[in-house]
């Protein structure tokens, strides 16, 4: 999946998530507590977490091909040392 595409599912699952926490603002949804439970639990974490995806979502993808880029070079690092010629 490219990084717009999943931009994009991401942006709407923050919006269609979003619709419920104005219920429960404005609107008759604390009057249920099943409602009011799964908007607590479920919707607002993942309303909050998809928000800072969107925002920081290219930055912790940076960091981890950077993170991985750094433990390959320890790696080919480590096997140049790790050969018998250089061993006592």
């Amino acid at each position: 999946m490219n990084a717009s595409a999943e931009r994009k599912i991401i942006r709407w699952i923050h919006i269609i998530a979003s619709i419920p926490i104005i219920g429960y603002i404005y609107g008759p949804v604390k009057n249920f507590p099943h409602a009011v439970t799964a908007v607590q639990w479920v919707l607002f974490p993942l309303i909050v977490l998809s928000g800072l995806w969107l925002w920081k979502g290219q930055w912790v993808r940076k960091w981890k091909r950077k993170r991985n880029e750094l433990r390959r070079n320890d790696r080919s690092i480590e096997s140049v040392f790790s050969d018998s010629r250089y061993s006592r």
